[in-house]
């Protein structure tokens, strides 16, 4: 059957991507540090502060752990490890909040292959959240920084996600193009079966009729 694009979500409000407003608490704690002149670690080293909404359970600790040591590679595991749990249940502030911060530690660990990886996971989570239109601009920095290093398989998910955002958006031409490099890609690289097959579905079947097309189901 050939592809079909993915009805946006109309009527479906955009997600709010940045940091919910702090608490009383929180902005009256933070005040304080301030007139102490404490400064939170992570902030010393560019990254904000970890907000209190995501601090609890066994990943944060391991995640606050590593970074405190200035553990790059760890503490980008265990964001990563946190951001596909909330994933799973569609809590898309702290699934993107989380991506993020793995994205950033990756990129400091110098570990190419794990950041690029982690842009396509937004990418993939802001699809999956009505959120196609800022989705393109983390598949488009995973497809070029997967290039670079020469991994095709996570060039052609990337670019299989790209194509399923234009989709989304109603840009079927660039969709299925994107699509279509999406299957060389993956077949090059000997991907599952089944991530070759979803790009071929996304790309559609066509054939000629005399000087035009027809889409076959």
């Amino acid at each position: 059957m050939g592809a079909r694009s993915h009805p946006h979500p109309h009527g479906r409000p955009r997600p709010s991507w940045g940091e919910p407003r702090p608490t009383l608490a929180a902005r009256l704690l933070r005040r304080g540090r301030e007139l102490l002149g404490v400064r939170p670690a992570a902030e010393r080293t560019g990254l904000p502060e970890l907000p209190l909404a995501l601090r609890r359970g066994d990943l944060a600790a391991s995640y606050l752990a590593a970074e405190h040591d200035g553990d790059h590679a760890r503490a980008g595991a265990a964001a990563s490890r946190a951001a596909e749990e909330a994933i799973a249940t569609g809590a898309w502030w702290p699934a993107d909040a989380w991506a993020h911060r793995a994205l950033w530690h990756f990129e400091r660990a110098e570990l190419g292959l794990q950041a690029t990886r982690q842009a396509r996971r937004i990418g993939d989570l802001r699809v999956a959240a009505g959120d196609a239109e800022s989705a393109r601009r983390y598949y488009a920095e995973a497809i070029d920084e997967a290039r670079d290093l020469g991994a095709e398989h996570e060039q052609g998910l990337a670019a299989h996600g790209l194509g399923r955002a234009h989709l989304d958006l109603g840009d079927v031409t660039v969709g299925r193009r994107l699509a279509a490099a999406a299957v060389d890609l993956l077949e090059r690289s000997g991907a599952p079966r089944a991530e070759v097959e979803a790009a071929r579905a996304l790309r559609g079947i066509e054939r000629a009729v005399g000087e035009q097309t027809e889409e076959v189901d």
